[in-house]
């Protein structure tokens, strides 16, 4: 908990602007925070060893590879004691992209990517297979309308 006590508006602010384009270069960040280049790099570093940070990543359109169907996954588990054997289990499966531990009606909430209707068949076949999922409930994406990284600064409500 200290640890969030070491973070000042200018992380804040660097976060914010690499969360928008984690491809910004530092010296462009710098500009914009009024910093040198070297005070972003060390505190990015900071932010990195404080696990706050933990990677970049792209933003990918996957249709555009070929993978047409997103879906969410609702799992329900025969037993939560089951939940880590089972989230062992969901690493395995490459199309698995993001899992969640959850409250409401699932147990386990994950995102899947497929290529078509059959791949995702198979996928599913090979998620219920897992041993502790008692069944599971798919709702299949039709339009992704927000993907957005959280703002730290600008508008307050």
């Amino acid at each position: 908990m200290d640890k969030i006590l070491d973070i000042d508006n200018i992380d804040l602010k660097i976060i914010s602007l690499l969360n928008e384009d984690a491809k910004t270069p530092y010296t462009e960040i710098a500009k914009k925070v009024f910093v040198s280049s070297g005070t972003v790099h060390v505190r990015m570093k900071k932010l990195e060893d404080m696990g706050i940070v933990k990677s970049a990543t792209l933003n990918i359109d996957f249709s555009k590879l070929g993978y047409d169907i997103s879906a969410f996954l609702g799992i329900y588990l025969e037993k939560s004691s089951l939940y880590d054997n089972v989230i062992e289990k969901l690493k395995e499966i490459t199309e698995v992209v993001s899992a969640y531990y959850t409250t409401g009606n699932y147990s386990i909430f994950a995102k899947i990517i497929c290529r078509d209707t059959n791949h995702l068949r198979l996928v599913l076949d090979q998620i219920q297979k897992v041993d502790g999922i008692d069944r599971t409930e798919t709702l299949i994406v039709l339009e992704e309308s927000i993907n957005r990284p959280i703002q730290f600064f600008g508008k307050e409500k």
